[in-house]
């Protein structure tokens, strides 16, 4: 038996679906390498990355912050509507901030951005993470908030000029 990230091998044959997978190693000690998740180490402490992309994949804005909250999400939503102009929609995880933060921008703006929860549409976000996370991993975290601010956005940078 051996473990391949994607798949647990019992024997040439057959294979477990991914989730009996994620149980099996957590229970075992391997950590699996999750590219998805927008965190960055700073101090040994988590910080949020919050990164917007339009339909097409492009980078609209992104914003490093120390806590995923209500008032984070709220000033990350400022941001890019104050450079991108209002959105018809949003499509974003099922996470209760950033649900918080659309509803009460709706409220005191007397607005109506549509909010989409869908797995599926929030793919084209989680696979422009990783290359951001890509980059990042490799540092073992930052020393401190403003280098890593200034090394994501120059990042961030690389990326908007490679995806053209």
């Amino acid at each position: 038996m051996w473990i391949t990230p994607s798949r647990l091998w019992l024997d040439n044959k057959s294979w477990m679906n991914r989730e009996v997978h994620v149980q099996f190693c957590e229970s075992v000690g391997v950590k699996l390498p999750c590219a998805t998740r927008p965190y960055v180490k700073i101090k040994g402490k988590s910080a949020y990355l919050y990164r917007a992309v339009d339909k097409e994949g492009q980078t609209v804005d992104f914003l490093l912050t120390p806590t995923r909250d209500r008032d984070a999400a709220q000033a990350f939503l400022h941001k890019a509507i104050r450079t991108q102009g209002l959105p018809e929609k949003i499509t974003i995880d099922k996470s209760g901030a950033n649900t918080a933060a659309i509803t009460r921008y709706n409220k005191t703006h007397k607005t109506a951005i549509v909010i989409r929860q869908c797995k599926y549409l929030i793919n084209v976000v989680e696979q422009d993470h990783r290359a951001v996370k890509r980059l990042t991993r490799l540092m073992l975290g930052f020393k401190s908030f403003w280098a890593a601010r200034c090394t994501i956005a120059g990042i961030e940078t690389m990326h908007a000029i490679r995806k053209g």
